[in-house]
């Protein structure tokens, strides 16, 4: 069974991207669910993919459903297309559109194609994740909600950190710390005579 990797970028920023690890027997449907998760994206709006060339130009289109719109040729839909029955080349391209009125687009291009599939990895994955994704609806802060969690449990505010001082225990100086490792040294040494 073919693992296909795709490298899904953000269009405003390529530096911006996910791997995503699929089966070639996967459908549209389960990649455009993955990319939304790997992006942080909830799953309220319209999508599309079109198939796409080196030169990034729209081709077929493969869709969520039929919308109410003007189609040159009929599109394919994800849930019955599979990922494989589009691939056309090693490097096989396609433009993915969410949500028809921000219109955030992605660049979805082939990066890998593997024989033998991992037991450790259930498909599709994120294999890999650089840089902060976008915010669908508005803007990501550089803290993650992990850290934010961690801090209100552990009361990480200035003062608390303030209080802890530089060196050792509250109100403990460097000249205490070394004489407690005087003293252990000593101890040491009448153990082993």
């Amino acid at each position: 069974m073919a693992i296909l990797r795709f490298r899904i970028y953000w269009e405003d920023d390529d530096s911006i991207y996910r791997d995503i690890v699929i089966k070639h027997t996967h459908t549209f449907l389960d990649l455009h669910k993955e990319i939304l998760k790997s992006f942080e994206f909830d799953n309220k709006h319209k999508a599309t993919f079109y198939r796409s060339n080196d030169k990034w130009q729209r081709g077929k289109e493969i869709t969520l459903e039929k919308y109410d719109k003007k189609y040159v040729a009929a599109p394919l839909l994800m849930h019955e297309t599979t990922i494989g029955s589009e691939i056309k080349d090693t490097n096989q391209k396609f433009i993915y559109v969410y949500d028809f009125n921000k219109i955030w687009t992605f660049m979805v291009e082939l990066i890998n194609v593997n024989k033998e599939e991992s037991y450790k990895t259930i498909y599709p994955s994120c294999a890999r994740t650089e840089g902060i994704g976008p915010s669908q609806y508005g803007t990501k802060g550089l803290i993650s909600e992990k850290l934010s969690e961690i801090e209100e449990k552990y009361d990480l505010n200035a003062d608390a950190l303030l209080a802890m001082g530089e060196e050792g225990e509250e109100g403990e100086t460097s000249e205490d710390a070394e004489e407690e490792t005087d003293d252990t040294s000593t101890e040491d040494e009448f153990k082993i005579n």
